[in-house]
């Protein structure tokens, strides 16, 4: 070719693929010992390939603390372009042997969500992706991500998520839900109704009989009295049945909202916490992980229910908490 400056003629210039790999991986973990696990080396050798590399660029790239280090401005600016890198040529050698590619990913979440959201939606993603193995893990409790029993979470609740890259989902709502059977339409009606508890893990972001009764004004309630359930799922359960009214998720019924079984026959509604999706920072990078992330955002998230099956209050209703 004329043209010289050909990236095909040239010969480029880089430091050693092992400086490389040692940043890289330092960067990403923040720590030159975690860096050191995964390459297999001890941290002083992680430590020279980055003096090494910090030689040859003639700047510092991690800024050294007693124990941990942080990245310099520059070590900001060239480790997307590295990790990008490294990335692509995992892609492509995986490429060329696909029995190499890994194709199975844990994702846990809770019971009542897995069984509502995620299993009505895994047609989508088996489309998406044939031969991909996403293994549920059905669970109210919370999974160490970083002790490898999963790879992605949906996880309930504000958060923080301490050591973990989390990004909100869906927000939840909450309303008494009953069987149109029973005939509810005013909060007076609550009086002769047996009311369905629900016994919440985290008594403190329960959204019961008692935080609705505040909410709506309504006295004359027996909120100590009604069958209880230790399962959010059974109780749903008995209140499609017609044994009585439930405090429940509006999300999560959806389908028994639309199919007529469930109705929400006044409000108020009570605001729920989000549900935030999940993973450490090295999952979150690796492609098999993304594409979990993905479905979830594409074809899991969603609103409350519409309410065509809702009949508006009559008096007295407190709004939204």
């Amino acid at each position: 070719m004329a043209d010289s400056d050909s990236s095909i003629q040239r010969h480029r210039r880089l430091p050693p693929l092992a400086a490389l790999r040692a940043f890289e991986a330092a960067a990403r973990h923040l720590s030159f010992r975690k860096a050191a696990e995964e390459l297999a080396v001890t941290p002083t050798a992680v430590s020279h390939q980055i003096r090494l590399l910090e030689a040859v660029l003639g700047r510092a790239l991690f800024v050294r603390h007693v124990r941990r280090v942080a990245l310099t401005a520059a070590g900001e600016r060239l480790y997307p372009v590295f990790r990008d890198g490294f990335d692509s040529f995992e892609q492509a050698i995986s490429a060329l042997d696909p029995q190499s590619q890994r194709k199975a990913v844990t994702l846990t979440a809770p019971m009542l969500f897995t069984a509502r959201r995620l299993l009505p939606a895994l047609d989508a993603f088996r489309s998406a992706h044939p031969g991909f193995d996403l293994r549920l893990h059905a669970a109210d409790e919370v999974v160490d991500l970083h002790a490898g029993l999963a790879d992605i979470a949906v996880r309930y609740g504000p958060g923080p998520f301490p050591g973990l890259v989390a990004e909100p989902l869906m927000s939840e709502r909450f309303g008494v839900l009953c069987s149109p059977r029973l005939g509810l339409s005013h909060p007076d009606d609550l009086r002769t109704a047996v009311l369905i508890h629900t016994e919440w893990k985290r008594p403190g972001m329960a959204p019961d009989w008692q935080r609705w009764r505040r909410l709506s004004g309504a006295t004359g309630l027996a909120i100590g009295e009604g069958p209880r359930f230790t399962d959010d799922g059974h109780a749903l359960q008995a209140a499609i049945a017609g044994h009585g009214a439930v405090i429940a998720s509006l999300v999560l019924a959806r389908p028994e909202i639309e199919a007529g079984m469930l109705f929400q026959p006044f409000g108020p509604e009570i605001v729920g916490e989000t549900y935030h999706i999940v993973a450490t920072p090295e999952n979150i990078a690796c492609a098999d992980v993304r594409a979990v992330r993905d479905w979830l955002a594409d074809h899991v998230s969603g609103e409350t229910p519409l309410r065509e099956n809702r009949k508006p209050i009559l008096g007295r209703s407190g709004g939204p908490e």
